[in-house]
């Protein structure tokens, strides 16, 4: 069967940006005295070859050497969809029920030298670290490699991001606008991500956040059926995805009147929002965004209602994630500085725990001189007569 028809056909970016990438990552082996990286999340897989596919529950893996050609090893049954995704001139197919480490061990050591993996990776169960490491002896780590080229974004990055936004105001608008007595959370959800999908999203990293009631309560709850009755609290967080690429959104409802705890809570979310805002920027860091945040909700006595980080890189993301919490975090002790192109999602939330969550959160983008939202709707917390 001739293939080559299909070469790259539904790449997202031209050749010689992975081919930069790739250059970048070496850069990056060379600094650490590796020779052979084999990546294997599909996050770092994306972005260096362009390979995406939800069928990568089955073992796939990309060989970059220091010099020369680097060969991905992949399911026969996904290669068609590599070609069509990646410029890869080496693909090393395995069948079913062929042990494809063996192939990769035989790769990585034809290429020679000192060979690392990324031992963090969700993707790298001990079992078959244990097996690399009986084929391929000691093995470096080459975490963090991919992720530090993940963190700033491109302006064609930045662009799918900005669709992905729309297609984010989308599906809340709609789910916002499902909310009244008597619907239940599921009706919810399927206004969001119709709108959403319709609008242009593909499939998720992860699924939406939507909870009523004192399910909302605790903390990233998922819609079980039930019905929206007066006086509850709704809450909703949703993705939306274009070409891989990830933005978020999370707002809050109320059916009738809420009560004056939950209100003095938005409003401190709210603020946290709009100070950590006002803190992204470059000359900043992580670290600083987070403070600023954190600040506000401890002027405000919540303290104990926010024990988390304030905001995490967004940008590719596969299931079980839709955010970059292996590229970057705001939250104290990460004190990366900020720079022009990074974007984050973040959401100030706070629980009156086991009975309600009230939050608001932004994806913004860090500029030259500040940052800019990407959302489009109003922050106020809705009451719906």
């Amino acid at each position: 069967m001739n293939e080559r028809p299909i070469q790259a056909r539904e790449a997202t970016f031209a050749a010689e940006v992975y081919a930069q990438r790739q250059r970048a990552a070496r850069e990056g082996m060379q600094a650490r005295g590796i020779d052979v990286l084999i990546v294997t999340g599909p996050e770092n897989l994306c972005y260096l070859t362009g390979q995406q596919t939800p069928g990568y529950y089955t073992f796939q893996a990309l060989v970059l050497p220091l010099e020369g050609e680097p060969s991905f090893i992949v399911r026969r049954l996904e290669a068609m969809n590599c070609r069509a995704n990646t410029y890869l001139e080496r693909l090393i197919e395995y069948d079913d029920g062929i042990d494809p480490l063996e192939l990769l061990s035989a790769e990585a050591a034809a290429k020679g030298g000192r060979v690392a993996i990324d031992k963090r990776s969700w993707f790298m169960p001990i079992v078959t670290f244990e097996a690399l490491v009986a084929r391929l002896g000691d093995l470096s780590d080459g975490a963090g490699i991919v992720e530090a080229l993940r963190a700033v974004k491109s302006a064609e990055e930045i662009a799918r991001i900005e669709r992905a936004a729309g297609y984010v105001d989308a599906g809340m608008r709609a789910g916002l606008a499902a909310i009244r007595e008597g619907a239940d959370e599921n009706a919810l959800v399927a206004a969001m991500m119709q709108a959403a999908i319709a609008a242009g999203s593909e499939y998720l990293g992860m699924e939406p956040l939507v909870s009523s009631g004192e399910r909302s309560g605790v903390p990233h709850g998922t819609w079980r059926r039930r019905r929206l009755a007066r006086h509850d609290p709704v809450f909703l967080e949703l993705a939306a995805c274009h070409d891989r690429y990830h933005a978020v959104m999370m707002r809050s409802a109320w059916l009738g009147e809420p009560p004056a705890l939950a209100q003095r809570m938005m409003t401190s979310c709210q603020e946290a929002l709009a100070a950590a805002l006002e803190a992204l920027k470059p000359g900043n860091t992580c670290a600083d965004v987070h403070r600023a945040a954190q600040r506000v909700i401890d002027r405000d006595g919540f303290t104990d209602n926010y024990r988390k980080r304030t905001g995490y890189s967004v940008g590719l993301a596969f299931a079980p994630d839709w955010g970059e919490w292996q590229v970057a975090s705001l939250f104290d002790g990460i004190d990366r500085p900020l720079e022009p192109g990074m974007v984050f999602h973040i959401p100030p939330a706070l629980r009156d725990y086991g009975r309600f969550t009230v939050g608001v959160s932004e994806t913004a983008v860090v500029t030259e001189h500040g940052h800019r939202v990407l959302g489009k709707l109003p922050r106020d917390l809705q009451v719906v007569d």
